[in-house]
């Protein structure tokens, strides 16, 4: 499996994730912390902290995303630095010029004219 597969699965991952915790907030601001009993007034570290978890986890879902997206580009062009095309190095291309011009096609009239007309 090449670099730019494993960066692939894990962008689709992310993105997974990143869509899961951004449609779990509310986008009032209450979210998850306000269904769970009274917009957070609870304080041992439970339901009030949860507002904070998801806004956290946005965030680096999406810088994760934005650096796994950034890195495949990188390792896309490895890939293709290591396989140079013959078209690039230019020792197998033909000459596609003719060497003669091609005749002047005569119409029922009688008259010639060339095709660079």
């Amino acid at each position: 499996m090449s670099t730019f597969t494993i960066f692939l699965i894990l962008i689709i991952i992310v993105s997974l994730l990143l869509m899961l915790v951004i449609m779990v907030q509310n986008p009032k601001g209450g979210g998850l912390s306000s269904s769970f009993g009274g917009g957070g007034t609870q304080v041992a570290g439970g339901v009030k902290k949860t507002g904070d978890f998801l806004d956290k986890s946005t965030w680096t879902l999406a810088t994760l995303l934005i650096v796994l997206i950034l890195l495949s580009n990188i390792s896309l062009k490895d890939n293709f630095s290591k396989s140079d095309s013959k078209l690039l190095q230019g020792d197998g291309i033909e000459n596609t010029i003719p060497d003669a011009l091609p005749e002047p096609i005569s119409t029922p009239s009688g008259d010639t004219t060339s095709d660079s007309e």
